[in-house]
């Protein structure tokens, strides 16, 4: 089975975009909840106050998923194991559960970087490999230049962008995709269809985006700092959404809303 669809790491606390003190409340409230996974990376400056609250909570590591990343900054031979290094000094590790490469390279020729991100597992850095903003091409590119098992792509993945082509190539190769932006950074609710379906179920507009995310083989990351919000994005597992209400979610894709791409991201890829 997939590490995040172990236990309760289909649920991940994220991190971006917390520093300092917001960020060592948050994650010690999520631990508080009952997330056992947790997603930080290097690009989001905060991996020592993440992991200084892991070790406040005293939960034993091996009930814990960190996810940290990459970024494209230290691709290089000469930086990449010494930033992971780098990054599991700081979160007070030794090794990382999943170990994500942020961005595909700028140049989009992802070979040099998943060699070295394979280099990190043989070295055991990292019990896991994976990668992030992945188009479905470089997944199949990627199963081919790397031996090691990669876990997931962390994607944009929510009811307001279509990612069918994504969720074909994760079938085809055997990677699984993981969410990020899971409620849209709020659009969703401007949409009253995911209340009116909560309505029904006595759940939150979230909650219903959130679980139709975790149906359709998606695990998710969520950043809240407010702990009923926190709490809420974990309280996903007591409902399952009918195939009807998960038909009148899917009619959303269609809005094709996309957070993430060249204008926010200059080295975005050409997404799918």
């Amino acid at each position: 089975m997939n590490i995040y669809f172990q236990k309760t790491h289909q649920r991940s606390f994220g991190t971006f975009p917390l520093r300092d003190a917001a960020c060592r409340d948050a994650v010690l409230i999520a631990a508080e909840v009952g997330y056992r996974a947790f997603d930080t990376a290097q690009m989001y400056r905060n991996e020592t106050e993440t992991g200084a609250a892991l070790k406040e909570t005293g939960i034993a590591r091996s009930d814990l998923c960190i996810t940290t990343k990459v970024e494209n900054d230290n691709f290089d031979e000469s930086r990449f194991l010494s930033s992971v290094e780098a990054s599991l000094k700081a979160l007070q590790i030794e090794y990382t559960d999943v170990l994500l490469l942020h961005w595909p390279p700028a140049d989009f020729q992802i070979e040099s970087s998943l060699n070295l991100l394979e280099q990190a597992y043989k070295r055991g850095l990292t019990k896991n490999i994976g990668v992030s903003n992945y188009t479905a091409q470089m997944m199949r590119d990627a199963v081919k230049i790397v031996e090691a098992p990669i876990v997931t792509n962390q994607v944009e993945f929510h009811p307001l962008l279509n990612q069918d082509i994504l969720l074909g190539a994760a079938t085809e190769t055997g990677i699984p995709l993981a969410s990020y932006c899971s409620v849209a950074r709020g659009e969703v609710f401007k949409h009253p269809i995911f209340a009116e379906i909560g309505a029904g179920y006595g759940k939150t507009a979230a909650q219903i985006v959130l679980r139709w995310i975790l149906q359709k083989g998606v695990s998710i990351n969520t950043m809240s700092t407010k702990r009923e919000n926190i709490t809420a994005n974990f309280d996903l597992m007591d409902f399952a959404l009918s195939s009807i209400d998960m038909a009148r979610i899917e009619e959303m894709t269609r809005t094709n809303y996309r957070i993430v791409g060249k204008d926010l991201v200059p080295w975005a890829p050409d997404f799918d």
